[in-house]
């Protein structure tokens, strides 16, 4: 286990060397009021500057990340980000600009944010696309306030938002900071939105269906033009969550299938994982009944040169200080560039291949959530099983990082009782499959022989198992010496 920097510390020992002060003592004192300045040394640890680099080198080595460990996360697509989307980011040609340049100085990248927008509307058969919401989340409030700008011009706003009880979190979030009403359709036994069910909540007070196609159970809405036909025979607009996509990428486009309005998860879809809560990219994709309504500004191409503009007088405004997270942009259009239109196509078929292939390794030794069918780009397991083995779904989450996995998604979706909830994506080998779907069938027999292996997990990180509530409630991030 690696020692506190304060426990490498020996008096005495410095890590940096500066020249000498060439400012009188006295000066600085009076200048800097008297309140400002300490009366006594910092109580800091003395390191050289080796062991200072060892220390927080060998702290990094701890960390779980895409490229070091798998991150098997359910409907976070945290697939591999190439490097060389990191080189193109970092091009001082791209880190160097302002975001208050006139459009004349930055004509390169506005080109970049507007094929960008172009190839989203290829990719999900939308007529037009912004690219400045932060996030997903942000992209879904965007969305909802197009959707009730839409409505609004129409003379009513609409009351009502309709969501399957499978829905992530941010979707009924989304809804009621728009102000709407919350309304939730269930699901069937096969795990897809019930169409009687949905018949019985529209009404014409019903603003949007929000819709996540393939679902959280990783199952595709076969149903998905009925779905549209009802929600459309209402008056109302159908809304995909895009968190999703790396499913249909180059295969099927949420634009033919009826939807109306979209947002990207660039940062999921397009590479750049974004554990660690960012940076994010949300871009929104709309129909042309809805492009009027579209946030301000809008990338235009006027014969060989690019423009923001702003004359678009049903625009719902600005919702991002600049346009977007444009080093998240930048990774994902070099994405798009490097694999083109069949290599996207490659990749959604190797993530649902990926899918299926852990799907069955592991369905004999954990129970599927739905009926034993071909899934998407991710599954969904059950641990309630063990529940009568003294085992939780949690537990079997903390014994995989003690053979050096990250833990698949675990309770959700929230239909699902001790769910796990498992995404391979296109860019793990068979080996890494193999390697994971045996160590999960490893813990399900330690389950039965020894449960206590699952339930005092994880036994060899540098930290054991935190009180998760408690660390939620009163959220500790400061290490004091003791005595301080």
């Amino acid at each position: 286990m690696e020692k506190l920097i304060f426990e490498i510390s020996s008096p005495g020992r410095k890590g940096y060397s500066l020249p000498n002060l060439d400012v009188p003592d006295a000066d600085i004192k009076s200048f800097i009021p008297q309140e400002y300045l300490r009366k006594d040394e910092p109580d800091l640890p003395e390191v050289s500057e080796l062991d200072c680099v060892r220390h927080f080198t060998r702290l990094s080595q701890l960390n779980y990340s895409i490229d070091t460990n798998f991150y098997p996360l359910g409907s976070c697509t945290m697939k591999y980000n190439p490097k060389i989307n990191e080189k193109m980011a970092g091009l001082p040609q791209f880190t160097g600009l302002h975001p208050y340049q006139p459009d004349t100085s930055v004509q390169g990248m506005l080109e970049v944010l507007y094929e960008t927008e172009q190839a989203l509307c290829k990719i999900c058969g939308m007529d037009a696309f912004t690219l400045q919401p932060a996030a997903g989340a942000h992209g879904e409030l965007t969305g909802m306030l197009i959707v009730r700008a839409y409505h609004t011009s129409k003379g009513n706003p609409r009351k009502k938002v309709v969501i399957p009880d499978s829905a992530h979190g941010t979707n009924p979030a989304s809804a009621a900071l728009c102000g709407y009403e919350v309304v939730t359709v269930r699901s069937d036994k096969a795990g897809r939105i019930d169409l009687e069910a949905l018949k019985s909540v529209m009404s014409d007070e019903v603003a949007v269906l929000m819709l996540t196609n393939p679902n959280t159970l990783g199952l595709f809405e076969k149903n998905v033009k009925e779905i549209a036909d009802i929600v459309h025979k209402a008056g109302a607009l159908l809304y995909l969550d895009g968190a999703n996509l790396n499913a249909l990428l180059g295969v099927a486009r949420p634009g033919d299938m009826g939807f109306d309005v979209c947002h990207v998860n660039l940062h999921k879809t397009f590479s750049t994982p974004h554990g660690g809560g960012g940076p994010g990219s949300g871009p929104v994709g709309v129909k042309a009944i809805l492009a009027d309504f579209l946030p301000i500004p809008r990338i235009k191409q006027k014969r060989s040169k690019f423009l923001f503009d702003y004359d678009a007088k049903r625009s719902i405004g600005r919702v991002r200080a600049f346009y977007g997270n444009t080093g998240v942009i930048i990774r994902a259009y070099c994405y798009m560039k490097l694999l083109g239109s069949d290599g996207l196509k490659d990749a959604t078929f190797e993530a649902v291949l990926n899918a299926n292939y852990l799907k069955t390794k592991l369905k004999n030794d954990y129970r599927l959530a739905v009926a034993d069918e071909p899934c998407m780009h991710e599954f969904v397991l059950t641990g309630k099983d063990k529940k009568e083995l003294g085992v939780k779904t949690l537990d079997i989450a903390k014994r995989l990082l003690d053979y050096g996995f990250y833990a698949p998604t675990v309770y959700f979706p929230l239909i699902v009782e001790e769910a796990i909830m498992i995404e391979p994506t296109e860019t793990e080998s068979k080996e890494t499959l193999d390697a994971f779907a045996e160590t999960m069938i490893k813990i399900a027999a330690e389950a039965k022989s020894n449960a206590s292996l699952l339930t005092g997990a994880p036994h060899i990180t540098p930290v054991r198992r935190l009180d998760e509530v408690l660390a939620a409630r009163e959220l500790n991030l400061r290490w004091k010496r003791p005595g301080a």
